[in-house]
């Protein structure tokens, strides 16, 4: 059986659109959620113009993980979990 109580760790890509370039979406992640979240990876444009992807550790119970991505896909983000990717 599983505690509620135990840390696990998810990793995920995302890609945020420039139109939330204004918007704090990753410190929302956090907040909301109450996730630790580390940025492993990320590409943004030049300049900040166009999209980021960015490689994200997310780490906390698994109803912190759910909700985190659940604030995700209200943004309407793509995501790709580690099981969806090939070599990150």
């Amino acid at each position: 059986m599983v505690s509620h109580n135990t840390l696990t760790n998810k990793r995920i890509r995302v890609r945020i659109p420039k139109d939330y370039r204004q918007e704090p979406v990753i410190s929302r992640l956090v907040s909301e959620s109450g996730l630790t979240v580390n940025i492993s990876a990320a590409i943004l444009g030049a300049n900040a113009i166009g999209d980021g992807w960015f490689d994200l550790d997310l780490q906390g119970t698994p109803e912190q993980i759910d909700s985190g991505l659940n604030y995700l896909k209200e943004l309407e983000l793509e995501i790709w979990e580690d099981n969806n990717i090939g070599n990150w």
